[in-house]
């Protein structure tokens, strides 16, 4: 049986905000996916142009692929090894069936490499930037797609070109 903790309906009501607001104000959304750069990494994404984001079985990455538009960016992170934000890719298709399973539950979005960030910004200097505090990449960490903050991916932005 599984409990959720007040810390885990604190942070589902957060991202159930930060979707309303998405629908109420029909803003572009920023997003961040993880790789392990051993499984799928940048370098690759890039020589590979776009690839199809597939293999999710988490409900709430579900959730996070199902909220996906054409258009929103996502930065790139490499988990594990790197720990790093390290590009930038666009949805170039919106939310289909996981051709991976059978089970018509989970679904996939198709993703096109946009361009490296000038420096990548690793999780350490994320954790230090007191405006990230509160980023999903810190709070719930194993997530594996997570939804980012306008205010949150400007400040990535500006961490990568100073770095």
């Amino acid at each position: 049986m599984n409990f959720i903790t007040y810390g885990d309906y604190k942070q589902v009501d957060l991202q159930f905000q930060y979707f309303i607001s998405l629908l109420i104000f029909n803003k572009m959304a920023y997003w961040l996916v993880k790789s392990e750069p051993s499984s799928y990494n940048w370098e690759q994404f890039e020589k590979d142009g776009q690839t199809r984001w597939d293999g999710i079985r988490n409900y709430a990455a579900r959730l996070h692929l199902r909220t996906m538009k054409k258009g929103d960016e996502v930065f790139f992170y490499h988990s594990n090894e790197g720990l790093s934000i390290i590009g930038i890719a666009k949805v170039i298709k919106e939310a289909y069936h996981d051709p991976t399973t059978k089970d018509d539950r989970w679904i996939a979005v198709d993703l096109k490499a946009f361009k490296r960030l000038k420096h990548p910004v690793s999780l350490e200097t994320i954790k230090k930037d007191k405006r990230l505090k509160d980023m999903a990449l810190i709070r719930i960490s194993r997530l594996s797609v997570q939804p980012v903050k306008e205010e949150e991916w400007k400040a990535i932005l500006e961490l990568s070109s100073n770095e």
